[in-house]
Order: structure tokens, then sequence, then C-alpha cells
């Protein structure tokens, strides 16, 4: 058995191996998925030295504990955290060396969501469709992590990088997300497509990597007939009948009958997955570009 190799001492609420996913399958039912927060993933993996496509982990609130087999180099960001080696204080932000036996604990995520893990030769588990991303949604790609369970490691291939902390964007206090109206902004009554980009909604307990759940004013339908099912992209708004909107995120469905009252723009997304739960969320009206 190698020994390039990561045992999971501690999963966590979820923690999923995650690269850039899977484009291009759409027309087959199968999302993009990948890292929510992809900023984050690529400077973890650009501190230990992987290119931008390595598959790294991404931890949900409470963060996770590895030990690995080999000594690595590993790097935290997204989401802040403590860091620990053995119980020691290590860097968030920074490559760490752990040495081969020793306890990485990531700890809970002080601000934010999603704290990202990256390790020098990246995760190695088999990809599917050409991505190592784990589907909460179709299923595809591995399981997210359980105790005990152990993840291959790739052969590390440069330096890391010579920082002592790389700056990242901190969680949002108030997400404010620039939207493009339609295509089925003319099911909503004036009043509906007025509050959308007026009042205040807050993020919901409820949200997870297929959509971030909104709470806060209902938009009422100008219509009262059902859509029939159609394509869904990255970023869509849609208002099921609770009339609360759903921002649709990595693992999102491909297609969908409810109206899609707006797209939120793609550059907006990364600080989407951080937004916790309670978080203000506010739609900002920009044209098409």
């Amino acid at each position: 058995m190698t020994d390039r190799a990561l045992s999971v001492v501690r999963a966590g609420a979820l923690t999923t191996v995650q690269d850039q996913g899977r484009p291009g399958y759409a027309h087959l039912g199968v999302p993009r998925s990948g890292a929510l927060d992809g900023p984050a993933a690529e400077m973890v993996n650009r501190l230990v030295g992987n290119p931008p496509d390595a598959a790294v982990l991404e931890t949900t609130l409470t963060g996770c504990a590895l030990r690995p087999r080999s000594g690595v180099t590993v790097a935290v960001g997204g989401a802040p955290c403590a860091v620990t080696v053995d119980g020691r204080p290590a860097a968030w932000g920074a490559p760490v060396r752990v040495p081969a036996g020793a306890l990485l604990d990531v700890g809970p995520a002080v601000t934010g969501v999603r704290s990202y893990v990256g390790v020098s030769g990246g995760v190695a588990v088999e990809p599917v469709l050409g991505s190592r991303s784990t589907d909460l949604l179709s299923g595809l790609g591995p399981a997210p992590l359980t105790d005990g369970a152990v993840l291959p490691l790739g052969r590390e291939q440069r330096l890391h990088a010579r920082v002592d902390v790389a700056p990242q964007p901190a969680p949002p206090a108030e997400l404010v997300l620039r939207v493009t109206a339609g295509p089925r902004d003319d099911w909503f009554t004036a009043r509906a497509l007025r509050d959308f980009i007026t009042r205040v909604y807050r993020v919901s307990a409820a949200s997870n990597r297929i959509g971030l759940r909104t709470e806060g004013p209902a938009l009422e339908r100008a219509r009262t007939g059902e859509l029939p099912s159609e394509g869904m992209v990255l970023g869509a708004v849609q208002v099921p009948p609770d009339g609360r909107p759903v921002v649709f995120l990595a693992d999102h469905p491909t297609t969908g009958g409810y109206p899609m009252i707006a797209v939120v723009r793609a550059a907006d997304l990364p600080a989407a997955a951080q937004a916790a739960p309670g978080t203000p969320i506010r739609f900002m009206a920009v044209r098409r570009r």
C-alpha cells in the first residue's frame, strides 16, 4: 500500500473532495459541481505547489482532522479557522509541513462556512467524467468523507510557495449578489420585482451545495400556471411555491420547473459559498452585458 495517502481521523459535518468540476455534461443531466469557493481552492493549491485543478478537501462549518502516512505540505484557506499539528498551533492561509503520522486538525470555521485543505500532490481519488469532485445531487465522484477513510495522494511536483500568509477575502457580513433579470421575470408582479431588488433577505440554514435558500418576503406570481421543465444554469435564482428565492450553486439540477426570476453574476458566487446562515442578502439589478 502506498505511503502517499491521508487517513481521515475526523470527517466533520460534511467534507468532500472537490476540484474545478466536470463542465460540459449538462445535456446528460450532470451539473458541473466543483469547489463552491473556487478562488479559495485555487489559492490553497498554489500555496502547496499544486496546479489549479488539483483536488482539495472542502469542509463545512466543523472542519476535519487528517493523518498523512508520509510528510506532506498542506495549506488551509477559505473560511478562517484554527489549524493545529499534533496539538500545536499552525498557520492558516500559508504552507505548513506536516510530518508522517502527525495529526492535522482543521478546526470549526470562525467566520464563513467552507474551509479548503490543499495537500501537496493533490487528492488522487479516481476521476469520474474527468473530475474528482463529489456531486451531492447526482452521486457522482467519491462519497463524502467518513471517519477511517483513506485518501490517496498524487506525487509532489513543485516547491510550495514561500509566503508567511496569503491574503484572502473575509466571509461577507452582508452578501450583495448582482443579478440580471429573467428569463421568467414576467411571471412575477411588479411589486414582487421591486421587493426582490429592494428588500433584505437572509441566508437560510437549509442552504447546501445545491442551492442557497433564503428567508424573507415572498415573491408573488403574476401567473398561476406551471412551467414545463427547462434548463437551469449556475447562479440561477429560482422561486419555488413558497415565494422565497433559491440561488443555484455548483451541485444544482440542470433542469427545473419553477420560474427563474434572475441569474447571479458568476463572480459573486464564491462569496455566497461563505455566507453563514442569517447573513443579510441584497439582490442588486444590473444590465445584461
